[in-house]
Order: C-alpha cells, then sequence, then structure tokens
C-alpha cells in the first residue's frame, strides 16, 4: 500500500488566531481525497512532534541544508518528492499511481 507522509511547519501565526491558507485548505482536501483512494497519509506538525522530524533522515537533512525553507517536505513511500511547497491533487496523484479524474468545472 502507498504511504504518503506530509512533514508541516510549525503553524501558528503571530496573533495566536489561525487564519485558513486556501493552499493549506485545498491540500488538505487533496490528501483526504488520496486516503480515499486507498493511500495512507500521515501528518506531522514541528511544533507538535519535533521527534518525527528527527527520526527519518530525509526530514533532517533537508533541514539541516535548507533550514525552515525546506518545509513542508513530502515524502511517497520514503521517498522525497516535494520541499518547501505543498504540491498539487495531480502531482499526488502522479507520485502514487492514482489516475486522477477531471474535476467538475475543469
Amino acid at each position: 500500500m502507498t504511504r504518503v507522509e506530509v512533514f508541516d511547519p510549525a503553524m501558528c501565526c503571530s496573533t495566536g488566531v489561525p487564519s485558513v491558507d486556501p493552499k493549506l485548505a485545498r491540500f488538505a482536501a487533496d490528501l483526504e481525497w488520496l486516503a480515499g483512494q486507498g493511500v495512507t497519509v500521515a501528518r506531522a506538525t514541528l511544533s507538535q512532534e519535533p521527534e518525527k522530524f528527527m527520526a527519518c533522515s530525509l526530514i533532517r537533512e533537508a533541514v539541516s541544508t535548507q533550514g525552515a525553507a525546506a518545509l513542508p517536505v513530502v515524502l511517497v513511500d520514503g521517498r522525497l518528492r516535494s520541499t518547501g511547497r505543498y504540491p498539487l491533487r495531480a502531482e499526488l496523484a502522479r507520485w502514487t499511481g492514482i489516475r486522477q479524474l477531471p474535476q467538475a468545472g475543469t
């Protein structure tokens, strides 16, 4: 079974009141779609689960070479696929071998 792991940056804003970034909302929907296709999806946030970042050599290396700009990091079956941005659904589909049907309105 395919596994997608997302290592998110610490997600807090200076005011303490979170604002919803449309990119994050889209990405969350895309991960939900992947899970519905049978893909195992796991997420870790730096501020809440730093031990998961330290336990993975790919993540440690990305952060040590690129700093916080490396986050988010996306792994598919243990292979580094994306750093520094949230990938699009089409990329997630391609990386996981899932055929993506056209979305309504596109």
